[in-house]
């Protein structure tokens, strides 16, 4: 039996979920199709926090995340409950240039500071600056994917969707008349267009169908710590404040050697005040069905020596751990486009979920006859790497 439907959505995380949102927003009937249960850690999308943030060196990217950032605030208003929390950001360190970021965002008409390494110290005595400048952004802080997540497909399923877990596609196809099908064990799905928002599991479901550029994907890994007690004559930490002092910010670190990013790390943390610490890339090659969710002991080494040197205000040592994907395209960029009847969505390369409730918006107009909202995210830009 063949089921029809005006899209299908293969992937229910948060680029699927916002298709979907968005879509059914339009008055089309969706039916989303996720291989795991709902709440599964398995790909890149699970979990309490996230960063958002303005500060990119490409101006393309901070206007996209302005339009993010008002996007983050209608689907609060649809859903009900906050999604994003704002915190205010720091990047520092040689390789992370603060000074570019600091003349892109400000040109940019959002509102940033560079603050000597003395003053960010006293500023935030949770972590030790030895360089500076230190660039600062009010405009930056943490968004909840796993809430972000289950408010667009209640909101979508509102409106009608079919949200199905539980329901790999086995198998995509073209129909003779070049529509959509999605074959799964519950039976096939047809549509006029399906956006395949899968992750890791993209190149396998599209090899074939679509021209793909190299894709990598790799598994990382990220660890909670715990706040120490207040400094001397501060206050007592809280989940805002875990050392005492202003509340914890989102943060870049880069050098030659150590590339670190923190956040609050939400409900994850599992104690109050406790703090999200990752390695941006540098993550173990792998494949969606390959992972093994097993932590790195060097990543392990690698990320609390940077808390030991860096992070007083934290316990050098984890709470948890946990790992997870990055799917990665050779320079960084999204891919979003359609060829046929399928839209593809790699929306990632580990800095895609501050965007999800605007790309759902790019989503659903690729679905309906639309372009890509920028020529870099075309396949063809891609493939001329």
């Amino acid at each position: 039996m063949t089921s029809r439907a005006d899209l299908i959505v293969v992937g229910a995380g948060l680029a699927g979920s916002a298709a979907a949102w968005a879509a059914s927003a339009r008055g089309m009937s969706v039916v989303v199709l996720e291989a795991q249960a709902a709440g599964h850690v398995l790909g890149s999308s699970h979990g309490s926090a996230r960063i958002f943030r303005r500060a990119y060196a490409d101006p393309l990217y901070v206007r996209l995340t302005g339009r993010a950032r008002l996007a983050w605030r209608q689907l609060e208003d649809a859903a009900g409950e906050p999604l994003l929390q704002l915190t205010g950001g720091l990047d520092w360190g040689p390789k992370r240039d603060p000074e570019k970021l600091h003349a892109v965002l400000t040109s940019s008409g959002v509102p940033a500071s560079l603050l000597p390494a003395a003053q960010a110290a006293e500023r935030w005595p949770g972590i030790t600056f030895d360089v500076g400048p230190v660039m600062y952004h009010a405009d930056a802080g943490v968004v909840d994917p796993d809430r972000a997540m289950a408010a667009m497909l209640r909101l979508a399923t509102a409106r009608g969707a079919d949200v199905r877990f539980s329901t790999p596609v086995t198998r995509l196809s073209a129909t003779p008349g070049g529509e959509a099908l999605a074959h799964t064990d519950a039976g096939a799905f047809t549509a006029p267009v399906a956006v395949v928002a899968a992750g890791g599991w993209l190149a396998p479901l599209l090899g074939g169908l679509v021209t793909l550029p190299p894709l990598e994907v790799t598994q990382q890994q990220a660890f909670h710590l715990a706040p120490r007690s207040a400094p001397s004559g501060g206050s007592a930490p809280s989940a805002e404040r875990p050392y005492g002092g202003n509340p914890w910010p989102i943060f870049i670190y880069f050098d030659d050697t150590e590339h670190f990013y923190g956040l609050p790390a939400g409900r994850d943390g599992e104690v109050l005040g406790a703090v999200k610490l990752g390695e941006h890339h540098g993550g173990t090659a792998t494949t969606a069905a390959g992972r093994d969710g097993v932590v790195d002991p060097a990543a392990r080494d690698r990320a609390l020596a940077f808390a030991a040197g860096r992070l007083p205000g934290l316990q050098p040592s984890p709470v948890n751990e946990l790992t997870c994907l990055y799917t990665t395209t050779a320079n960084e960029d999204f891919i979003l486009d359609r060829q046929g009847p399928f839209v593809i969505a790699s929306a990632c390369s580990g800095h895609g979920a501050k965007f999800a409730p605007l790309l759902g918006e790019f989503l659903a107009d690729l679905a309906t006859g639309k372009p890509s909202p920028d020529p870099r995210f075309t396949l063809a830009s891609h493939l001329t790497l």
